[in-house]
């Protein structure tokens, strides 16, 4: 007879309900990583909002502005000698004569309305008005010359301090170490306010006015800034996405794989990666001083936004090419279809959400470039519009990004203020953009 074997007594196994230690564990790590995961999310908001509380509450106040409001007799005797209404004549009156005609009319305006000039002088009192008001009445006379000898409600700007003024930025005490501005000024201006002449009224102008010099901030626009960007998004448009697309299809559809495409490929992510002033420095020494292109135009800055932007172009449609099933592509040859009516009527339609999606976020992203501009020269003071296309892609102009940076550049704190309203503006560029890449993703897209 055998000894029979003794069976071992297993260990006690817990209940499925109840954790163990190393479940504690694992559920704790769990809670800890969704933690770090949640703080991540909440600092990057907190960070976000941050910064668009600091942009949105220095830059709102550039949509409004300081004018003041009276009457002005558009006096022939003044502004027409020759008495004949013949505009090429009455271009011979200068801003000083329309300066002329509004200070006078101020001062009758103060008189009639029996408001205390104090202790100031004709020379302060008409301080608070804009330099650059007589020129934008002699525009509008110029533009109209059947106003003459009228009275109209003339709305100017008023001086930039005075602006300042209106918005808290500028006090009676930094006024006091103001040279251009006194603290009787501000008090005359208080009376104006008063008396309804001077008030903050929206600023339309600032959309469609150029550039201003240092001494007349109240007047700057974004006007050639917005063409600009615009002339530069129609040109990249242009130029990269036909080369783009073309270059997907072929890499991706005709190509031989082999070691040139493997080394095209290659170079075309590396070139995505490259520092945007990287192409700047190439814009400057291939198309400026090797070619002879003029400086600071929108043609020059559009052929280096290309050359960053067309690596990303062709990599999203490479890739929204790729998504579309091979089973489309063999029912397609297998009714007869050749390859190339395969890509157009088949292959093409299907990734055009992602295309377009892709091409959108790549002019987006050109939109907000500065560096590659401020190499070839489109930081520079821009204050007449280029003209329309053909020949306005050859004229000097800026963009978006470079009139941010500029404004930021300058002493008066009424630039500072624009810089901000222009930041306002490019983000509700790209805002709208991304808005409408999102909304063409959903439209066209199908799910397989």
């Amino acid at each position: 007879m055998t000894d029979a074997a003794v069976p071992t007594a297993r260990p006690h196994r817990a209940s499925l309900l109840a954790d163990d230690a190393r479940m504690k564990r694992r559920k704790a790590a769990e809670t800890r990583f969704r933690l770090y995961g949640l703080s991540a999310i909440a600092v990057s908001l907190a960070t976000l909002a941050i910064m668009l509380w600091t942009i949105f509450s220095d830059g709102v106040s550039a949509f409004y502005q300081a004018k003041l409001t009276f009457p002005v007799t558009l006096s022939s005797d003044l502004l027409d000698p020759m008495g004949n209404g013949n505009r090429d004549e009455m271009v011979k009156v200068t801003t000083v004569g329309y300066n002329k005609l509004l200070t006078r009319a101020f001062e009758a305006e103060l008189a009639a309305k029996g408001i205390d000039t104090g202790e100031l002088s004709n020379k302060d009192v008409n301080a608070l008005i804009s330099k650059d008001a007589a020129g934008d009445l002699r525009a509008m006379v110029l533009a109209n010359p059947a106003v003459l000898d009228t009275t109209i409600t003339a709305k100017m700007l008023a001086a930039g301090r005075i602006d300042g003024y209106l918005k808290g930025r500028v006090t009676m005490q930094t006024a006091e170490r103001d040279g251009q501005i006194s603290p009787e000024q501000l008090q005359f201006a208080d009376r104006l306010i008063d008396a309804g002449i001077l008030s903050s009224q929206w600023n339309w102008d600032f959309f469609t006015n150029p550039d201003a010099s240092d001494q007349r901030p109240e007047a700057a626009g974004l006007g050639v800034a917005i063409l600009g960007s615009l002339y530069l998004m129609i040109l990249v448009a242009v130029m990269c996405v036909p080369v783009g697309v073309a270059a997907s299809i072929y890499l991706e559809e005709f190509a031989p794989k082999n070691r040139w495409t493997d080394l095209i490929e290659v170079n075309i992510s590396n070139l995505a990666a490259v520092p945007s002033i990287v192409y700047g420095i190439l814009g400057l020494a291939i198309f400026i001083n090797f070619m002879g292109f003029p400086q600071s135009s929108t043609l020059v800055g559009a052929l280096v936004i290309s050359l960053m932007v067309l690596p990303t172009i062709i990599i999203a449609t490479r890739a929204s090419i790729r998504a579309v099933p091979p089973s489309i592509r063999d029912a397609a040859l297998g009714v007869g279809a050749s390859k190339m009516q395969m890509v157009v009527h088949h292959v093409l339609p299907l990734a055009a959400p992602g295309i377009l999606t892709g091409t959108i976020l790549g002019l987006a992203t050109a939109l907000g470039e500065t560096a590659p501009l401020l190499l070839i020269g489109m930081v520079a003071f821009v204050d007449n519009y280029p003209s329309a296309p053909v020949e306005g892609f050859l004229d000097p102009a800026t963009a978006l990004p470079v009139q941010v940076y500029g404004w930021a550049q300058r002493a008066d704190p009424a630039f500072i203020e624009r810089s901000s309203g222009a930041i306002i503006v490019l983000l509700a560029f790209l805002v709208v953009m991304n808005v409408a890449a999102i909304i063409l993703r959903r439209k066209f897209e199908r799910r397989w």
